[in-house]
């Protein structure tokens, strides 16, 4: 159907599409084409019958498929062959959104958010100003003080933006916490101040380290918090680094408790940590990228209990709330302190003179310049759903956690990883093969269970059937991660799930 009902208009060249006076009717044909096909793709994402994935090997694609190149001409080539590379990039590339991706944090393809990111990619403007943004401005503003407001902050306080993702939300509150206690690193770097120590547990995100690198420190200024066996941060160990480093000279300025972990879905004790960073006079930041969602859910929320304490969260609506990426959060409960900390007064941006409210003018807060808008997607989500509503869905999200972690009690050819019922919707368990079931315990089952995921792993991505991520963690050797952040998702998809690991692996 797609590409067979718009006549001559192909070979008419791109710079045509300029809808000028006699130009309408091709433009409007182009995107209804372009429409055609993105419908068609987000149909084929929610059939149970397609692929996740038509898998090639790089070297495929950068040969070439079946009309779709890679390379870039010296010369415009026709609409026709534009829309042809559109097809095809979806084509060849993963199904997030369907009912069986469970490879990432982040899936699902939410209508009403991808009508607010393609609302927000016609408006094509920055975040920089008021006079260039003026509405999607306050809806930033609408959309932090709710989430500082369900974090527990009063409304005398809480700040914050969107950026480009955790990983630079994190970024953001050390930065934040360091300018705190030593503001004049500013201007005259770290010459000006102590040598600084941060702490974090094993199971947090890999981000706080490469932060601390970026920022000066060095990634061996982080202290790493030993974990209990369900990888959560604990505390009387965190306390105890803390006075090591200080007999080593060092100055303590800032933890980070994680709210749901990579890899196991931990939620760290806030209340606990909250209580070691007042005796000790430390920055808390919770990384809540991952785990923030659940304070949408009524039954869930209490799981970041002291939260409320931290002087700075992150949190990811492009992850558990089904926002499309990128959609994330830096929070800080101390106001202005972000401006303070980021602010130089570009004049040919941040005039003093402007006749409206400057404080809208926020580019000033960031380290960026420009920057994309992230919220309209989210604020229309929110219009849509309502509170509730994203509630609903990530206490959905959990239930499929429960039922994969239920069906894999019963099963002797899975093994959970934690035997403990899961806090978030990670499930984490190891596929064993009738050649491994009789192996005793010991270095030459561990060396061949080792073997088995990624094997799966490749089997399956050639399939294109489902897709689940792997990884080692600790002393356990590889064993599959299965995480749940798609409302469209159904037991009869964790069932399929668990069969095609099943079928895939038998024979191994």
């Amino acid at each position: 159907m797609i590409l067979n009902h718009l006549g001559g208009f192909m070979s008419v060249p791109v710079a045509d599409l300029l809808p000028r006076a006699g130009g309408e009717s091709v433009t409007c044909k182009f995107f209804q084409e372009l429409v055609n096909i993105l419908i068609g793709y987000i149909f084929k994402s929610n059939e149970r019958s397609s692929k996740i994935l038509d898998f090639h090997h790089p070297h495929q694609l950068k040969e070439g498929l079946e009309g779709f190149s890679l390379d870039l001409p010296d010369h415009p080539e026709p609409l026709e062959q534009i829309l042809v590379d559109c097809r095809d990039t979806l084509k060849y590339g993963v199904k997030t959104g369907h009912p069986r991706f469970f490879n990432q944090l982040s899936s699902g393809l939410d209508l009403i958010g991808l009508a607010g990111e393609w609302l927000t990619s016609t408006a094509n403007t920055n975040m920089f100003t008021y006079e260039v943004s003026p509405v999607f401005l306050l809806m930033e503003e609408v959309l932090l003080k709710k989430m500082q407001s369900i974090v527990g902050w009063s409304e005398e306080e809480g700040d914050g933006i969107f950026c480009p993702g955790g990983a630079v939300s994190n970024l953001y509150s050390i930065l934040v916490a360091r300018y705190d206690s030593y503001p004049d690193v500013k201007t005259k770097g770290m010459c000006a101040i102590p040598r600084l120590a941060l702490f974090t547990s094993e199971h947090s995100h890999y981000s706080i380290r490469k932060a601390a690198a970026l920022l000066g420190m060095g990634s061996d200024s982080v202290q790493v918090v030993p974990c209990d066996e369900r990888g959560k941060m604990i505390p009387r160990k965190l306390e105890s680094s803390i006075m090591e480093a200080k007999a080593k000279g060092l100055v303590p300025f800032y933890v980070n408790a994680t709210a749901g972990t990579t890899v196991y879905g931990a939620f760290d004790p806030l209340a606990a940590i909250a209580d070691i960073c007042d005796r000790h006079q430390l920055w808390l930041h919770v990384d809540a990228a991952w785990g923030g969602g659940l304070l949408m859910s009524r039954r869930h929320q209490v799981k970041l209990q002291g939260i409320e304490r931290a002087s700075s969260v992150t949190w990811n609506p492009h992850k558990l709330m089904g926002a499309p990426l990128q959609c994330s959060a830096i929070l800080l409960k101390k106001r202005g302190l972000l401006q303070e900390c980021n602010q130089l007064c570009a004049e040919y941006l941040f005039q003093s003179d402007k006749h409206y409210d400057m404080s809208y003018d926020t580019g000033d807060k960031t380290i960026q310049c420009g920057r994309h808008v992230d919220v309209f997607k989210l604020w229309l989500m929110w219009k849509a759903k309502g509170s509730e509503g994203f509630g609903s869905q990530v206490n959905k999200c959990l239930e499929n956690a429960e039922y994969l972690y239920e069906q894999l009690q019963k099963r002797d050819d899975f093994k959970l990883v934690l035997e403990s019922k899961p806090e978030h919707s990670n499930v984490c368990f190891w596929y064993i093969p009738p050649s491994l079931s009789e192996l005793p315990p010991g270095p030459d089952r561990n060396r061949r269970l080792h073997t088995v995921a990624p094997q799966i792993k490749a089997k399956m991505m050639e399939e294109g059937t489902t897709m689940i991520g792997y990884q080692p963690l600790g002393s356990n050797v590889n064993f599959f991660r299965c995480v749940f952040s798609n409302p469209a998702t159904q037991q009869e998809d964790v069932d399929f799930l668990l069969e095609e690991i099943a079928r895939l692996g038998y024979n191994l």
